[in-house]
């Protein structure tokens, strides 16, 4: 296994600029030390892959880049801006959205309430012809309460409030976590169709077969580190490590 200092840290795709850099980040919920050393970079429009067990300290990673997590330290960059001890609300005007696991719609409001409550933190937040253009489902349950949305529907919300806030920086925790195949095909076509369009995503994913399919890089976590770093490209080379980390 390849320790913290010497994982591999693919380069980025072309020459494109590099938009968030972590470095020697370590994250603690009260006591509990779970981040340790995390160092790895994110080049604008690429979607990025954490992969890991559960508890690896993928989620955690996320949330310290928002600004969630409040004991932290080391250097977290964006777009050439320290902002290892910025507020979440700041950073969120950066540029930057969260998607969280748990999806966060406001189950008592129908799709468009949900969907116009966002603040605009940036210009170039979507439009709701584009959202529905991403989303046609969406349109068809426009009036639908977040009770009454299936499982994927609320995930396609979730995303889709967060496309409308101007964010051009992306970070997916989980997407398709108990979705049907369908489903998936259609976040799938989605991250490539926000790519396309020049988004930057970092993506936390388990389904390894699901971020095969969409992600330029990955990183491996493991017991709060980052252990191995490669690009799509070098995939089928490290099949015999994913299969020890993650048992793929």
């Amino acid at each position: 296994m390849a320790d913290q200092m010497t994982a591999p840290n693919p380069a980025k795709a072309g020459s494109r600029r590099t938009v968030l850099t972590v470095e020697n980040l370590e994250a603690w919920y009260g006591e509990s030390h779970i981040l340790h050393g995390v160092n790895f970079n994110v080049a604008e429009g690429e979607v990025v892959t954490l992969l890991g067990r559960n508890g690896a300290g993928k989620t955690t990673t996320l949330k310290s880049v928002m600004g969630i997590i409040g004991k932290r330290t080391g250097k977290i960059e964006f777009e050439g801006q320290n902002i290892s001890r910025t507020s979440s609300d700041k950073i969120a005007r950066l540029g930057v959205a969260f998607c969280p696991e748990e999806r966060g719609i406001f189950a008592s409001l129908d799709v468009r309430e949900n969907l116009l409550l966002p603040p605009q933190v940036r210009d170039g937040g979507l439009s709701l012809d584009q959202i529905f253009d991403l989303f046609p489902n969406l349109k068809e349950r426009l009036n639908s309460q977040g009770t009454k949305l299936s499982g994927g529907e609320q995930q396609m919300l979730a995303i889709a409030r967060i496309l409308r806030t101007g964010a051009r920086f992306l970070m997916l925790d989980e997407p398709t976590e108990g979705l049907a195949p369908v489903i998936i095909q259609q976040i799938g076509q989605m991250i490539a169709r926000l790519k396309q369009q020049g988004f930057t995503i970092l993506l936390v994913e388990q389904n390894f077969r699901f971020a095969s399919t969409v992600a330029d890089r990955f990183y491996v976590m493991e017991h709060g580190k980052i252990v191995e770093g490669f690009a799509n490209s070098e995939l089928e080379a490290n099949m015999d490590k994913l299969h020890t980390y993650l048992g793929v």
